[in-house]
């Protein structure tokens, strides 16, 4: 079977560049795992946030607000984010951290509002005095990530694109027609392959004979506290400025991350128990909250680029191989202006108004040779 387009990767990823591509084009999604986002788009911590991944990742996610906020109602009947706003907070040793992300923002358009004292402790109950500086992120929200990854599923089904699970890549060679993939025992040709495959990108690279491009994954720890007091409804997102931890409440329990970023190979991770310690120790030093029990811990990775950006675009030796990797932990966040910008760099368009402002040249992988 030939197609114009093979995608290696069903998570957001691949799933939202299928829906791009389907409607016109002959596309197929392979998954090596028996359902699509069984990694790092099943375990993601589920916010949106303009701050997230600095500030040239910034305009893919501001880019992407309007359609997650008020998708078409042919794509889904309900909105993927909720507002809940982070708190970003610092001690003594965190001042200039935290005058430097104001100032890495300033006049981009996102609001951070400089709170102290009492207006800290208003927005999260329980913080120690120590945590006298903060800047307050009204637009963070929480998003629905398994509605939006099935969403793009269904959008690429309805569109005529394939999805075919359990089919881990043993083979890509090139032929006169673009390349000759082998998955699960089977054949397949294609124009164009699309590697959107996070931490195995490098793996898969080198597997087409493309030089990788220096993709790593870094293991995150989450877990999930039952808390005295009880979370309040209301508790923002709450980060150490310094990257030493983030917290929010879900569903009346709270969850709690050491801000960890552990080199790892490409696989099924899970937390490991000191670092589950790290984040209670972190937690507690910061809130006079006592934690109860712990209900469920998990871990899953976050691919990067060396220069943290990601990666977009055809390989610049390798024409017909196309990059869409190296997306951090802010994949979700950016997928629908990403995948726009994906569609109109595969097929040489015109950008569309969604992505006006974002500079493409700043995610294309010949930038990493």
């Amino acid at each position: 079977m030939s197609y114009d387009f093979l995608i290696i990767g069903a998570g957001i990823a691949g799933a939202s560049l299928a829906a791009e591509l389907a409607v016109d084009h002959k596309v197929l999604l392979l998954e090596a795992e028996a359902m699509p986002g069984y990694h790092s788009t099943g375990r993601s911590a589920a916010f949106w946030s303009e701050t997230y991944g600095g500030p040239f990742v910034q305009p893919l996610t501001t880019a992407s607000y309007d359609f997650l906020a008020k998708p078409d109602p042919d794509f889904s009947d309900a909105p993927f984010l909720s507002q809940r706003g982070a708190l970003h907070i610092a001690e003594q040793s965190g001042r200039a951290a935290l005058d430097a992300l104001e100032g890495e923002f300033a006049g981009s358009g996102v609001t951070l509002e400089k709170l102290s004292g009492d207006a800290i402790s208003r927005r999260c109950p329980g913080i120690r005095g120590h945590w006298d500086q903060a800047l307050w992120e009204p637009t963070c929200s929480d998003i629905d990530v398994a509605g939006l990854h099935q969403s793009y599923l269904a959008a690429a089904r309805r569109s005529g694109a394939e999805l075919r699970c359990s089919a881990p890549v043993q083979r890509i060679e090139p032929d006169q027609q673009g390349w000759r993939v082998e998955a699960a025992g089977e054949e397949i040709e294609a124009a164009i392959v699309v590697n959107a495959t996070g931490a195995w990108a490098d793996q898969v690279a080198q597997l087409a004979g493309v030089e990788p491009v220096g993709v790593t994954p870094y293991r995150r720890t989450v877990i999930q506290l039952r808390t005295d007091p009880a979370v309040p409804l209301d508790l923002p997102l709450v980060i150490d400025v310094e990257g030493r931890f983030y917290f929010k409440g879900e569903n009346g329990r709270l969850w709690l991350s050491p801000h960890d970023e552990t080199p790892s190979e490409a696989g099924d991770v899970a937390a490991e128990e000191l670092d589950v310690a790290l984040a209670i120790d972190r937690f507690e030093k910061a809130m006079d909250w006592h934690v109860l029990g712990m209900d469920r811990k998990w871990a899953g990775l976050r691919n990067f680029a060396p220069d943290r950006l990601p990666i977009y675009g055809f390989d610049p030796d390798t024409p017909n191989f196309f990059w869409c990797a190296g997306q951090g932990g802010f994949g979700i966040q950016t997928a629908p202006a990403a995948a726009k910008l994906c569609r109109t760099l595969l097929l040489d368009e015109t950008p569309p108004a969604i992505i006006d402002g974002v500079e493409p040249e700043r995610y294309l992988p010949s930038r990493l040779r």
